[in-house]
């Protein structure tokens, strides 16, 4: 009798547990807007229709630069926000998707357009390797570690003639008019932003990414607790590179020209770093925040400033502020003080 007793109070709690967390699900529910993500996609898609009133090239640029950005940040935030371990050798893998993609143009004449999905897969597979062997450390090994594959892959770059070497590779020119001359790789990088917030989104909801999150709290707990952690963070190590990759298959055709200065430098993955802390590590919106302001930041300080190191100054002083006053990142800080604007919970 007492055994029953004892089953039927265990099955009473865990049937309140169950209604507690569907009761909170729901309340998260009500507070998510996925409209609006929805909305700003259909508004980017139909923003080249304003190439029929006049001239819009340089907004065109900017809105795809930033979802170029916003692609490659939403990647790195898989082993940088869920998984924990901050990368600054992802420069490696934009090169690799430009790359890749690049040579099958120039050689073959096959746009990276339709190449993007390989070049991501080539980067995700060199990826899954080189975290095979870097993720055996953590914390600052692992950055360093990560620096020193970008100094190797720089090296390599520099000096294998079948890809151009230090002098680069040209790639053709589009041969479509000036004012359509931007859109095919204006709505490749929309769409590829779209998708990478979607598929981040299933990540971090799936059983895969509660093992990152809880890897990135406490790796030895979670690997005590039967989470294949070695698996897991080599996964999430090669799905972030996929995304990246697939960024720089498009952008190397945009640019029509590949050279290891362009894409083997630090400055691109310390971009994605700051972009996914200024706009908040580990969540889903973050990354896309964090590269909207970034680029308008840039943008702003060129403009009024010029192209010089006080520009690079007046930046660096604007989001050492902003980290002041949102220390998690706007997202995170908003969320943790409750007061996170329903457009922007994308979680």
């Amino acid at each position: 009798m007492a055994v029953n007793l004892q089953q039927a109070d265990a099955s009473s709690v865990l049937e309140a547990r169950r209604i507690h967390n569907q009761k909170l699900a729901r309340q998260h529910d009500q507070t998510r807007a996925t409209w609006f993500p929805l909305t700003v996609l259909g508004v980017l898609l139909a923003l080249p229709l304003l190439q029929l009133t006049g001239n819009y090239n340089y907004l065109l640029h900017l809105v795809l630069f930033t979802a170029s950005y916003a692609v490659m940040a939403s990647g790195w935030n898989i082993i940088g926000g869920f998984a924990g371990y901050i990368s600054l050798g992802h420069a490696v893998f934009f090169a690799i998707g430009g790359y890749f993609s690049g040579v099958l143009l120039a050689r073959y004449g096959i746009s990276s357009l339709l190449t993007a999905p390989l070049a991501g897969l080539a980067a995700a597979a060199c990826g899954y390797l080189v975290g095979l062997i870097t993720l055996k450390v953590r914390g600052p090994s692992f950055i360093i570690s990560s620096i020193a594959l970008l100094m190797i892959a720089r090296i390599l770059f520099d000096h294998w003639e079948f890809i151009g070497g230090a002098n680069g590779l040209s790639l053709p020119v589009t041969d479509l008019p000036v004012q359509t001359a931007k859109l095919p790789y204006y709505y490749a990088f929309v769409l590829m932003a779209a998708f990478t917030v979607w598929a981040t989104y299933r990540i971090k909801h799936s059983k895969f990414g509660l093992g990152l999150r809880a890897l990135s709290k406490d790796e030895v707990k979670a690997e005590s607790a039967g989470i294949n952690t070695r698996f897991y963070k080599v996964l999430a190590f090669a799905l972030s590179a996929f995304f990246v990759g697939m960024a720089g298959a498009v952008w190397g055709e945009y640019l029509t020209y590949l050279r290891p200065n362009i894409f083997l430098i630090i400055l691109v993955s310390a971009n994605l770093v700051l972009m996914c802390i200024l706009g908040g590590k580990g969540t889903i919106a973050g990354p896309v925040v964090g590269a909207i302001l970034i680029v308008a930041f840039n943008e702003i300080f060129v403009a009024t400033l010029g192209a010089s190191e006080i520009n690079i100054l007046a930046t660096g002083f604007v989001m050492v502020l902003g980290l002041m006053f949102f220390p998690n990142g706007v997202i995170g800080t908003l969320a943790r003080k409750g007061k996170l604007p329903r457009v922007l919970n994308w979680d």
